[in-house]
């Protein structure tokens, strides 16, 4: 799988310099670099049917790669808590630096929410760094339908730059799969074709 992009809504030059912010950007990277289709392949090839593949199991590759690098999975943190938010799908805290990421699964809503959620940490001095996964829109076309996708969300993009915050990272990153094939299976949807890398 490869990154298009990164989009930083809230940026700070200081953090990005420091030596474990580099380790976690690392892991982050290499993670989503490592989820493969099919299995044991060498990149990630989608079936170019509209709605057609699932997304679970693509984020549980991820974040098996990151659970490898110590990272915790499904972690319930103390961030709005009179809302009851769900668990941040994975948590590092390297060194004081608290970081999270969220992979979306679910709609635009969800999304707006994950990126909330995160925040709210960042302004609660509960993260540091809180980073989302969005698929591309090319990518988008193929997955489980009306799945949050990085172009649906830009528009908001100026709501998070607008936080008034210093020493705090939260961005966006969109993914795509590398190349389509209709040699593939598909990506099976629900909990079949998990682990894919």
């Amino acid at each position: 799988m490869k990154i298009i992009k990164t989009e930083y809504l809230v940026d700070s030059k200081k953090i990005r310099k420091s030596s474990d912010y580099k380790v976690i950007e690392n892991e982050i990277t290499t993670a989503i670099k490592k989820v493969r289709w099919p299995k044991k392949a060498k990149k990630f090839s989608i079936y170019p049917e509209r709605k057609a593949n699932g997304v679970v199991p693509i984020k549980e590759a991820c974040m098996i790669s990151l659970k490898k690098d110590n990272w915790q999975l499904e972690e319930r943190l103390d961030i709005a808590t009179n809302v009851r938010p769900g668990p941040i799908d994975a948590y590092k805290d390297l060194n004081g630096l608290k970081v999270a990421v969220e992979w979306e699964t679910g709609n635009i809503s969800s999304s707006h929410r994950a990126v909330n959620k995160m925040a709210i940490g960042l302004l609660d001095n509960k993260l540091d760094a809180g980073f989302l996964i969005l698929p591309s829109r090319e990518f988008y076309q193929y997955l489980t339908d009306r799945v949050g996708n990085f172009l649906e969300l830009e528009p908001y993009f100026p709501m998070w730059k607008s936080l008034n915050l210093t020493n705090k990272i939260l961005a966006i990153i969109e993914v795509e799969h590398d190349e389509t094939s209709t040699k593939v299976p598909k990506i099976k949807k629900g909990t079949d074709g998990r682990a894919l890398i």
